[in-house]
């Protein structure tokens, strides 16, 4: 299923070889030709400058480090500028010490796989009014947009995340989740409560099999809480850890680890990706080139229906009218929601009260506690435009609820484990059964068929499976986490997102349906994609810390104050002596005795890239181009009361967004068994009574 065959793609500026090209293409577009009688356009020049020609009926993408618009639109970026001036490049490497970017180009792909749900998001909206318009994405913006975390705890009780090294920071905790084996490294993270007690379990078993002394052996892993757990607690347990991993290998980790469940994969090479049985079984690397094309599989539907009516809903956006069922959990689906809420979209969100959303339950902030399910901003920033339901899908009053919802959906989203939809009976082939024209998306870590499907993972798997991890860090060192905060978590839905809109628009015109797999680990493998290239040249790719080979200087350097830094980028040798004419040979001398931003602003004047590193207090309260772009929208929380959310950061010239507050739980029962499954108060009351609201 090709949903953009037929469409020609004007390229303009440097985007022939990047992402959002690439992802137009997956689905079926052809790439060049001129502006005019294009049905997109996309560039990295902004609105301004590559405007010239664009037809009224054409979808205008911009891609740019700051923005098309704003004090900073003309600032000079690059990636490692755009991470620096967004928050991200901070908040990676060692604790203390010298911050060190992503591997590859991790802000421009998160920025592209935005773009790409824009553009398909506006491409609906066009066979909805027959109008195009420009879709404005700033990378900078966008790697804002990830720091959740950060954003919150700022807010909320002004702390700040700092490097974490091999830890993931969650808030009040930081996790350690990177080991040193033998003879490498893996990825291991301890998971709270219901959801990781498993696998908890398993390594704490195996740690007692290999006779390591284990202060974990008899914890209640079902109460575990990765962000109450005291600190002390935590390092006795990582030592012990340490020690387990330090005796185990790569094979180990990857054959016995896997057998008995545990959390925890190799930190792969990029050689290793392209060797993977996962991947060949699921045909993810069977191209031309050997390198990754798709960005996710499209199964279509054998049954077509009746191609739905052209309408729109009552609220604001290029999805208005779409109609969202949402099975969704914690980032991955809970983001793919948000997007297409935050876009116009009406959700309904499926929710339980026996097994909460994992963003209900972690106490980040002083505001939070752990006796409330409604008092977490995390979860309010996930889950803003939609409506909650709680159903149990265990009483079998429940298919009174869901049928008429299935019905009525036009997409329905879920990131379980692959085979749980269809435990419940809820699988794309039953529900085309009943809706013929269904959209549904299935987000997880290695997709839905091929030998790993089942197999349990996290946002980290993703990260170290595809080399994202390995290539992170400096040459003399060990691997790093990756930006410190979510990347396949918060990559992943953009793209799912992205071709739910482009599926909804040509089931406008063939009344077919389908179902989209999206696995985060083959989405990671495509931001690794110039790595693999040079691996299968006969390259061992490895760690360059803050260097780019198509860059020709770049780096990170000290500035005045505690842990400030700036970054610079010259991407010619004229850029490079323009650069050393103002700093003089020793650059780290003349930045450290200035402010980051001065030496920023004066780069900048002089036409060299160059950023300050900022925190969540820089970008939130101190950046004009931030502020510009409404980057947080504030809403009034019902029990935080009003805070500033994560905007989903794209902008639209015609169909602006409108989000609103995320529910508390079950706080829509009655208005969605009423209005859209057409229940009386006497059999809703008498439902309620039998516990299938829970």
């Amino acid at each position: 299923m090709t949903p953009l065959l037929g469409h020609r793609v004007a390229v303009l500026g440097g985007m022939v070889d990047r992402p959002l090209a690439r992802y137009l293409k997956s689905l079926g577009a052809e790439l060049g030709g001129p502006v005019e009688g294009a049905s997109f356009v996309i560039d990295d020049l902004g609105s301004a400058a590559a405007s010239a020609g664009v037809g009224e009926d054409a979808v205008h993408v911009s891609v740019t480090p700051f923005g098309s618009t704003g004090p900073r639109a003309n600032w000079k970026g690059g990636e490692l500028v755009s991470s620096a001036m967004g928050g991200a490049l901070r908040l990676t490497g060692e604790p203390g010490e010298k911050p060190v970017k992503e591997a590859g180009d991790a802000c421009t792909f998160h920025a592209d796989m935005v773009a790409a749900a824009g553009a398909m998001a506006a491409h609906y909206a066009r066979g909805t009014h027959g109008k195009g318009q420009h879709v404005d994405v700033s990378i900078q913006q966008v790697a804002l947009s990830r720091n959740t975390n950060g954003i919150l705890v700022w807010q909320f009780d002004k702390r700040k995340l700092d490097r974490a090294g091999g830890c993931i920071a969650y808030g009040k905790a930081k996790v350690r989740v990177i080991w040193k084996l033998s003879d490498g490294w893996c990825f291991h993270a301890l998971m709270t409560g219901r959801l990781g007690a498993p696998a908890n379990k398993a390594l704490s078993d195996w740690m007692d099999e290999a006779g390591i002394a284990n202060p974990m052996a008899d914890v209640d892993w079902l109460a575990y809480n990765r962000s109450t757990l005291p600190a002390e607690t935590r390092q006795l347990w990582e030592e012990a850890m340490s020690e387990f991993f330090a005796m185990r290998t790569k094979h180990e980790i990857a054959t016995e680890g896997r057998r008995r469940g545990i959390n925890a994969c190799v930190v792969n090479e990029p050689a290793d990706v392209l060797a993977d049985p996962h991947l060949a079984a699921r045909h993810f690397l069977d191209t031309p080139t050997g390198l990754p094309e798709r960005f996710a599989t499209i199964r279509q539907g054998t049954a077509k229906a009746s191609p739905p009516a052209i309408m729109t809903g009552e609220r604001p956006g290029p999805l208005s009218g779409v109609k969202v069922l949402d099975f969704a959990w914690a980032l991955v689906g809970s983001i793919t929601t948000k997007t297409l809420g935050d876009l116009g979209a009406e959700v309904v969100k499926i929710e339980s009260r026996s097994r909460p959303d994992l963003s209900r339950l972690d106490v980040q902030v002083s505001a939070s506690s752990a006796e409330s399910l409604d008092d977490k901003p995390w979860f309010a920033h996930l889950n803003s435009s939609k409506k909650s339901l709680t159903l149990n899908l265990k009483q079998e009053g429940a298919r009174e609820i869901l049928d008429p919802l299935i019905d009525w959906a036009d997409v329905v989203v879920e990131n379980f484990s692959p085979g749980t939809m269809a435990k419940l009976g809820l699988d794309y082939d039953s529900l085309a059964k009943r809706n013929p024209g269904i959209v549904m998306v299935s987000g997880s870590v290695f997709g839905q068929t091929g030998p790993l499907a089942k197999e349990w993972g996290v946002d980290g798997t993703g990260g170290a499976l595809s080399g994202r991890t390995y290539l992170t860090g400096y040459p003399n060192g060990d691997p790093v986490i990756p930006g410190a905060v979510p990347y396949g978590d918060v990559i992943v839905p953009f793209v799912m997102a992205g071709h739910v809109a482009a599926a909804l628009q040509h089931r406008r015109q063939t009344g077919e349906g389908c179902h989209i797999d999206a696995s985060m680990y083959e989405i990671c493998v495509q931001q690794m994609r110039d790595f693999l290239a040079q691996a299968k040249s006969g390259d061992t790719p490895q760690r360059l810390g803050n260097a780019d080979p198509a860059v020709f200087f770049q780096d990170v350097f000290p500035a005045r104050g505690q842990d400030r830094w700036v970054a610079i980028s010259a991407f010619s040798e004229d850029e490079f002596s323009k650069l050393v004419a103002i700093t003089g040979e020793d650059i780290a001398a003349w930045t450290a005795s200035r402010e980051d931003a001065e030496i920023a602003a004066q780069l900048q004047e002089a036409g060299i890239a160059a950023g300050a590193l900022q925190d969540c207090e820089d970008l939130l309260e101190k950046d004009p181009q931030i502020a510009c772009r409404d980057a947080l929208v504030m809403l009034d929380h019902a029990v935080l009361g009003p805070f500033g959310h994560t905007a989903t950061p794209l902008r639209f010239s015609r169909d602006v967004p409108q989000p609103f507050r995320a529910p508390n739980m079950g706080e829509h029962v009655n208005d969605v068994a009423s209005t859209i499954c057409k229940l009386d108060e006497d059999r809703i009351a008498q439902l309620q009574s039998e516990g299938v609201f829970q």
